[in-house]
């Protein structure tokens, strides 16, 4: 017997041939997909020989979606830094906020962040940036608990800054790098690879806070055991005018120097890049995470995506964090992606909708090294699998369902998610942990972290308490 059979709804399987498969039907067994096709073949044998049937009429039925660079630490500061650029963002308002976590909080935002991610049809995610005082071990133990798939990537520093700003980095968030390199091969031998689901990555800070020394141990080790690296590069100028001062080069000729370039590196946003640059990351195998909301909200500028993707840039997508996006729904930042794309080269046809579906799924599993077990909907691969409700005003008439998901689906429209062969949500409702006590948690936590840091939202209208 099999154990789920998903019958009916409609197939977007991103499978090689990139099929669409009307009233299509898909049978799993333990975490893996065994037969994809349509439903009219396989009722017979598996319509009364399933433990579970998931009834898609009215469905979508795709890939579940990956998000290639998340702040799970920030999803409980939300609304705390608007109007403001990059860094002074950082220095003035997330750093402070971030720095007076306790572990528990670090856990507690963990565990919202996945909430939302699961409730719009994230199924994979790629954490960039956990610092001690988050407690590591407590955020992997949310996503064992969940039932998430995680890359968790661990800060490694040796000095307070941020590009050319010296000392800039909140107290409360600065490490050795001894502290944070023995964390990383702690949490290696403890956690990476179990249930096939939680790996542990390096995530070195931005040049400023790593010397090249630091960065090329950390290239050493990442292959040594064969592990990946992410790392925010080039998302303002002033990114690119410290590169040129301090090492007279351009930000992906830096990344070149150090050997922080190939297959198993993600860089983040990636905005202020030169053709030359797009050529040497094509040329590497280096992946790009796009991040346009971020990017759009703090004023940065967008990622050259188009350009990217035509010279063989391998990008996937991303949300980032609270309170730069201000969600983790990257079935909207699927839309935003297409729309900054279309803008920037003013040309609706910069990008398609079929390209966007493939940066959230399939390339972002390439991106992690993970695309032949997840990104796609196919026999043998795991069964990481999502089901939206189009029977909505306005996803009616379904038309299109490749445009539908880009341009008119939310977040909200996710029904179910099914991640390694296990039922996670089902009809909007979390399986696995107490969503109602996470939220409560995690407000009660949010205003005291606020409180501590002694840091107010920026609000222009009145509040009458």
């Amino acid at each position: 017997m099999a154990d789920v059979y998903i019958r009916g709804g409609i197939l977007i399987t991103v499978d090689k041939e990139r099929r669409i498969i009307k009233d299509g039907g898909i049978v799993i067994e333990g975490n893996r997909i065994v037969k994809v096709g349509k439903r009219e073949d396989l009722d017979k044998d598996y319509l009364h020989h399933t433990d579970i049937v998931i009834d898609a009429s009215r469905k979508i039925v795709m890939p579940g979606l990956i998000d290639l660079h998340v702040h799970m630490a920030q999803a409980m500061t939300r609304g705390m830094a608007q109007y403001v650029r990059l860094i002074p963002w950082l220095k003035d308002y997330v750093w402070p906020l971030q720095g007076h976590y306790t572990t528990d909080d670090g856990k507690t935002s963990a565990l919202l962040c996945m909430l939302e991610m699961i409730k719009s049809g994230t199924t994979t995610f790629l954490e960039v940036g956990i610092s001690g005082r988050y407690g590591m071990e407590g955020i992997a133990k949310a996503v064992e608990e969940i039932g998430m798939r995680g890359v968790l990537g661990r800060h490694v520093m040796d000095q307070p800054g941020y590009a050319l700003e010296e000392s800039i980095i909140h107290p409360g968030l600065v490490e050795t790098k001894e502290y944070g390199m023995k964390e990383v091969l702690h949490m290696y031998q403890r956690w990476h690879g179990k249930h096939g689901r939680i790996f542990i990555w390096f995530a070195p800070r931005t040049p400023g806070a790593v010397t090249i020394e630091t960065y090329k141990e950390i290239v050493a080790k990442a292959k040594e055991l064969g592990i990946g690296i992410t790392m925010h590069l080039a998302e303002v100028k002033e990114d690119v005018e410290y590169f040129k001062k301090e090492f007279n080069c351009k930000p992906v000729e830096f990344c070149q120097k150090i050997g922080m370039l190939g297959s198993n590196v993600v860089l983040a946003h990636v905005v202020w890049v030169d053709d030359e640059e797009i050529q040497l990351l094509a040329k590497t195998g280096t992946h790009v995470a796009h991040n346009p909301s971020c990017n759009m909200k703090l004023g940065s500028g967008l990622t050259p995506v188009a350009k990217m993707l035509k010279a063989g840039v391998n990008v996937g997508l991303g949300c980032d964090g609270g309170p730069s996006n201000d969600n983790y729904d990257l079935i909207e930042e699927m839309k935003i992606a297409a729309l900054g794309q279309a803008l920037i080269n003013m040309d609706p046809k910069a990008i398609t909708a079929e390209e966007v579906i493939e940066m959230a799924t399939i390339r972002g599993a390439k991106a992690l090294g993970l695309d032949k077990e997840i990104g796609s909907i196919e026999e043998g691969k795991k069964a990481d699998i999502i089901l939206i409700d189009y029977w909505k005003p306005h996803l009616v008439p379904m038309l299109n369902p490749v445009t539908h998901i880009v341009y008119a689906a939310q977040g909200q429209d996710v029904d179910t998610v099914i991640i390694d062969g296990k039922i996670i949500m089902q009809n909007r409702r979390i399986l696995t942990v107490d969503e109602e006590r996470i939220l409560e948690e995690a407000e009660k936590r949010g205003f005291n972290v606020i409180k501590r840091a002694g840091i107010k939202p920026i609000i222009h209208w009145k509040i009458i308490e």
